[in-house]
């Protein structure tokens, strides 16, 4: 396969599809990343996936936080303070310093 073979099939798709917003090669790429993470495969898995030789190089450009973990993440927080948790708690700090 040739480099620009993948990029002139999306061009030939866009052609005919002029309503659909155009991604590049790229995009799908960091798409594909974020979905492997969304279903929960490891660092490492992601790393051998895309082929990258240092997991730096994943970690840094590739872990986005998608809109469904900033949900997941207020959820989580929403249910601890729901529950009467005191900021702190976790860290091994008395509910009430004065004591």
């Amino acid at each position: 396969m040739y480099p620009r073979t993948p990029i002139t099939w999306l061009q030939t798709f866009f052609r005919h599809n002029k309503d659909m917003r155009q991604i590049t090669p790229h995009g799908f790429r960091h798409t594909h990343a974020s979905l492997l993470f969304e279903a929960g495969a490891s660092m490492k898995q992601v790393q051998a996936r895309l082929g990258h030789s240092n997991i730096k190089t994943t970690m840094n450009v590739y872990t986005h936080v998608t809109k469904e973990g900033k949900e997941e993440t207020a959820d989580i927080f929403g249910e601890y303070m729901k529950n009467g948790k005191n900021l702190g708690q976790s860290l091994g700090q008395k509910k009430n310093p004065a004591q």
